[in-house]
């Protein structure tokens, strides 16, 4: 990019940065995250290619971005706190390594991710399938719908993880 181009971006960061640090401090009471999740949003920003002179209220959409970014903070450290929780259950035999741990939750990231988007009880029935092993009938049961009903569902949530992983 040349540097003509990324003058308008470099007075946007430079005029918002710390309005934006402030405000996503305010939120999450914390500076370190608050500073990722700045850099993060503006991050964004740089790569959705947006013409920054272009954004008519530019502390509401940088708000907005960054508010997203929160809401996937916290669902992600509710899904590994949850994640935690179980290995916590696990005799310590059966326990996973530290780097195991890390690769298992990784994983449940990328595929929370894959899932996003979708209703609650198709990311359930899916989780029962691939997680627990559980059949088509007994997560039918579970959820109080029929076994045709949680073929959709799976059906849903494959072709939402094939979407997200394909190539843009």
């Amino acid at each position: 990019m040349p540097a003509s181009d990324t003058q308008p971006l470099a007075f946007f960061f430079s005029d918002h940065h710390r309005w934006l640090l402030q405000h996503v401090q305010r939120q999450l009471r914390n500076r370190s995250d608050a500073e990722d999740t700045a850099a993060e949003t503006f991050c964004q920003v740089l790569a959705a290619q947006v013409d920054v002179a272009t954004i008519e209220q530019p502390r509401a959409y940088l708000s907005t971005i960054a508010k997203r970014l929160i809401f996937d903070r916290h669902r992600r450290r509710r899904l590994e706190q949850a994640y935690l929780e179980r290995l916590m259950l696990l005799p310590e035999a059966l326990a996973p390594s530290p780097e195991q741990t890390h690769l298992l939750l990784e994983a449940l990231h990328a595929i929370d991710q894959s899932l996003s988007g979708l209703p609650v009880v198709v990311k359930k029935a899916f989780l029962m399938s691939q997680l627990d092993g559980l059949t088509y009938a007994d997560i039918g049961r579970r959820l109080a719908v029929s076994e045709r009903t949680v073929a959709r569902y799976m059906t849903q949530a494959l072709r939402q993880c094939y979407l997200s992983m394909a190539p843009t």
